[in-house]
């Protein structure tokens, strides 16, 4: 999707300087439902703060983020790593879905994107944004634009608008020209955000 995508995105100035000076960000070879765990770590937390809460969640699992893991889980344990009862409650409700419908990368192939966010939005614990990551990382869909997250849009207003603030609408206007791999776009944006912060 990387290589493809690199003619499209270097039409737009800015993305070619920064398909110059980066690597797309690449996550390690989660399962789904790991993934979509993280993503509920992952919501309103600064990066560092996640990336140590999902650290101290995957020691009290053993590494072995799986559905009945989750669910056989202490309370206890994962509120002193530091979930929130809310956080656990959503985890646990992922870990049910997972068991009782298929989510995987096979099972939404033939689900458009629209179509994965109303079936992951009915989890709850799952909104919009956590679905979209799903889209974007766990699906690897090449055009999802998560304007929901906050280092997206700081990214694209540091780079774009010098650090003034832009509407989401004249953010869809700048990511028009990344058609169709608005999701490479995104990880470039990441990296580069990631680098000043």
């Amino acid at each position: 999707m990387f290589e493809e995508a690199h003619p499209v995105l270097r039409e737009d100035p800015v993305m070619a300087d920064l398909l110059d000076r980066h690597d797309p960000y690449v996550e390690p070879d989660w399962t789904e439902y790991e993934r979509l765990c993280i993503s509920i770590i992952n919501q309103q937390l600064s990066t560092a703060s996640a990336m140590a809460v999902r650290e101290r969640v995957f020691d009290v699992l053993d590494d072995e983020i799986t559905p009945d893991r989750v669910l056989a889980a202490d309370d206890g344990a994962l509120r002193d790593a530091g979930l929130s009862r809310s956080k656990i409650e959503y985890m646990r409700n992922a870990a049910r879905a997972f068991q009782e419908r298929d989510y995987t990368r096979a099972g939404l192939a033939d689900h458009d994107n629209d179509e994965v966010i109303d079936r992951l939005t009915e989890i709850k614990g799952v909104g919009e944004w956590t679905a979209r990551m799903y889209l974007l990382f766990v699906l690897e869909r090449p055009d999802v634009l998560p304007l929901g997250d906050l280092a997206v849009r700081r990214g694209i207003e540091q780079l774009y608008a010098n650090g003034e603030d832009l509407t989401r609408g004249e953010m869809r206007e700048i990511a028009e020209a990344w058609r169709p791999y608005r999701s490479v776009a995104t990880r470039y944006i990441w990296a580069e955000y990631e680098s000043d912060s």
